[in-house]
């Protein structure tokens, strides 16, 4: 809390921008402004509203209108159509339909008979909170300095000090009607508060102008941050352990990760998240430690994400004993699945729906840090994001007086929420490569994009490898511009090099958790006569087309035997592996060693689920790298025309007479890498368009 106090919340707001806009912009900005900083409130939580007059679509007549954040959207990302629109007049005639708090559930159906003009946003669970506020616009965040005081043993007399009477305070409740009458009474009964505090939960301000709102939010935040930093004591009672070196973290997230993620991914593939923030390591080395993170955390919003609590892993740095917490892990995991089970059985209601997963979502390890594995890597990193919210409030929380988690029934209660269960439901149906880790080499080029681009299309992460690092930067920047700052990270690799290739690998198990499909494409092409065929052009074929698909196989197939849930690996070779060609002998004989060299593959990971398949390409000029240079003008030569008319020689040179890109082998590519080709191995799929020298048989 003390780095809040000590970084002031900048006060963005521009008078001339908020000027050209109209009132529900200008809740737009302020919504966004609030949602860019974590300090404010969390990825997905916390809502805005304002009260505005407008027309109405029948009768053309005045209408007062609740424009309110729409349920499952982001402050600081949401786009205008993310605001759920109301009668507020409907809202408030509710009031007379309310059966009490036995009928809280059936209030969020009655929310679609009061809809302006046939919005199709769904309407928040918080709707009646902000509704029922007699205050123009609302603010609802969830920021770490207020919750820390929410979720503390005197959280109603902790409020009623740090904001000297202007706050008023409600005890935890579920969010619903009822709260909202509440709040609602609250505000208009006490017309000097100008916000309410929600204990274990967080922030509600409100003021007459967007901008007065979003000011009066920041200014209750900083008062909650400086209070706690001028207040509070030795952060968790000071450290019990110290924290590794950089390269110890790291190397141990590497060994770990794929061993929990195989553990944990029989059912449903989990992606992972390694974080080291200082405020993870103050946490997980503290003497507090085994003291507060059995409590849980205590805001909603928190446990949805990373369940009610986490699991420590007994790794002491002093000891380094890793090779312990290895032989353990299927104990200590065990034991967290039966702990999760007991909560569901002691709590669980005649309709609840059926238990989900019982894996923990957060690793916590002294002197390490902390893993998240969620069913994609957005989704591990906000969990991680949260669980740091977390823990802030509970430096907070125990620093002033005692944290206080949210009690096991009504948290229990909130993660089993029907409405919740509900939303879950109209999720979309995962894709094909949803939970997949691939690993592409030569990912800047040509066919490696293609192939990037098809796996990501399907719900994969990726891990670019390529030599050219100016290449690799720009494919890893467009990717991640379409497809989000998780899709993808890029290592620059040399295959031939063996340390960088063990070291790539490792990369790929901090970054997402493992690897379970990995794709060898990098290559060069070369062309003479063997009598000209220098030795140093013979090693470079060799180098990179064979050994460097061993040694990245080699590394595949020790990471996916460590995780133990199979995997794919899929060669990029040439047709020229099966067929000869005059003067390139380098080039085909290494393509050949690649072919056997799967098929080897193929016999040695069946056993372990690892399919080993290849796909044969001919020649794939347009978006090829190694097309760009001498090889097209070798090529040309040999076939007697010009570089230009190289295309059309081999497209007439097919059977089919069809020419061949860079998606086409990408599309076999994803065959393989796929379940559609679950029971497929040491296979040789030729996307030729047609060579029947290059028949398999």
């Amino acid at each position: 809390m003390s780095e809040v106090a000590a970084t002031p919340l900048p006060n963005l707001w521009d008078d001339a921008l908020a000027a050209g806009l109209d009132e529900a912009g200008q809740l737009l900005y302020r919504s966004n402004l609030l949602g860019a900083d974590l300090r404010i409130t969390n990825f997905g939580g916390g809502n805005t509203s304002a009260k505005i007059e407008m027309k109405d679509p029948l009768t053309r007549e005045s209408a007062r209108v609740l424009w309110v954040k729409g349920s499952g959207g982001d402050l600081g990302s949401m786009k205008r159509d993310g605001f759920a629109t109301l009668y507020l007049d409907k809202l408030e005639s509710l009031k007379g339909l309310y059966r009490g708090l036995a009928h809280e559930d059936e209030m969020v159906a009655l929310f679609n008979h009061c809809i302006f003009d046939l919005n199709p946003r769904a309407t928040s669970i918080d709707t009646p909170l902000h509704a029922f506020v007699p205050h123009r616009h609302v603010d609802h965040v969830h920021a770490d300095a207020v919750i820390a005081i929410a979720a503390s043993a005197d959280a109603e007399r902790l409020t009623r000090e740090v904001f000297g009477g202007k706050l008023g305070f409600l005890p935890w409740q579920r969010p619903g009607f009822d709260l909202g009458l509440k709040l609602g009474e609250m505000a208009a009964g006490q017309p000097n508060y100008v916000g309410v505090v929600l204990g274990g939960h967080g922030l509600f301000t409100w003021a007459d102008t967007s901008k007065a709102c979003y000011e009066m939010t920041l200014r209750v935040i900083q008062q909650a941050a400086d209070w706690l930093a001028h207040e509070q004591k030795l952060a968790f009672g000071g450290a019990k352990v110290q924290t590794a070196t950089p390269e110890k973290r790291r190397a141990i997230a590497a060994r770990l990760m794929p061993l929990i993620r195989g553990k944990i991914s029989t059912d449903e593939r989990k992606i992972g998240h390694f974080t080291e923030a200082p405020e993870v390591l103050e946490f997980v080395n503290s003497s507090a430690l085994t003291k507060l993170a059995p409590l849980g955390t205590s805001c909603p919003d928190h446990f949805l994400r990373t369940k009610i609590r986490p699991l420590l892993l007994p790794y002491d740095p002093m000891r380094d004993n890793l090779d312990e917490v290895i032989a353990g892990l299927d104990d200590v995991l065990a034991a967290y699945r039966r702990d999760y089970t007991a909560y569901y059985e002691r709590c669980k209601h005649p309709n609840s729906p059926a238990m989900r997963d019982p894996n923990a979502v957060v690793y916590l390890v002294p002197g390490i840090g902390m893993f998240t594995f969620a069913k994609d890597k957005a989704t591990a990193r906000i969990a991680a994001e949260f669980y740091v919210n977390a823990i802030n409030v509970m430096r907070g929380a125990s620093g002033v007086s005692a944290y206080v988690g949210l009690a096991e029934q009504e948290a229990f209660n909130i993660e089993y929420w029907l409405l919740e269960e509900a939303k879950l439901q109209r999720m979309p149906k995962p894709k094909s490569l949803a939970g997949r880790i691939a690993y592409v080499t030569g990912g800047a080029g040509g066919i490696g994009g293609a192939t990037a681009q098809r796996l990501l299309g399907e719900g994969a992460c990726l891990v670019i490898a390529d030599i050219d690092e100016k290449a690799l930067n720009q494919r890893v920047e467009a990717i991640t511009k379409r497809h989000g700052r998780d899709a993808a990270i890029g290592v620059k690799l040399d295959v031939t090099d063996e340390a960088a290739v063990v070291a790539s690998f490792e990369e790929a198990a901090r970054a997402f958790g493992g690897v379970d499909i990995v794709v060898s494409n990098a290559g060069i092409a070369s062309a003479s006569p063997v009598e000209d065929t220098s030795l140093g052009l013979w090693q470079k074929n060799m180098d990179i087309l064979a050994t460097g698909y061993f040694l990245v196989s080699r590394e595949a197939f020790r990471l996916m035997q460590r995780q133990n849930i199979g995997g794919a690996i899929i060669f990029v070779a040439s047709k020229n592996g099966l067929a000869a060609s005059a003067g390139a002998s380098a080039y085909c004989a290494a393509k050949a060693s690649e072919i056997h060299l799967a098929r080897c593959l193929a016999l040695e990971g069946a056993a372990h689920g690892i399919r080993v398949n290849t796909v044969n390409p001919d020649a794939v000029l347009r978006g090829s790298k190694i097309w760009e240079g001498e090889w097209r003008q070798q090529r040309a030569a040999s076939n007697k025309v010009t570089v230009d008319q190289l295309e059309e020689v081999y497209r007439q040179r097919s059977m089919l007479k069809l020419s061949v890109f860079p998606e086409d082998v990408a599309e076999g590519v994803y065959f393989f890498a796929s379940d559609l080709s679950a029971k497929s191995t040491g296979n040789i799929l030729n996307v030729d368009a047609g060579n029947a020298q290059a028949f398999t048989r």
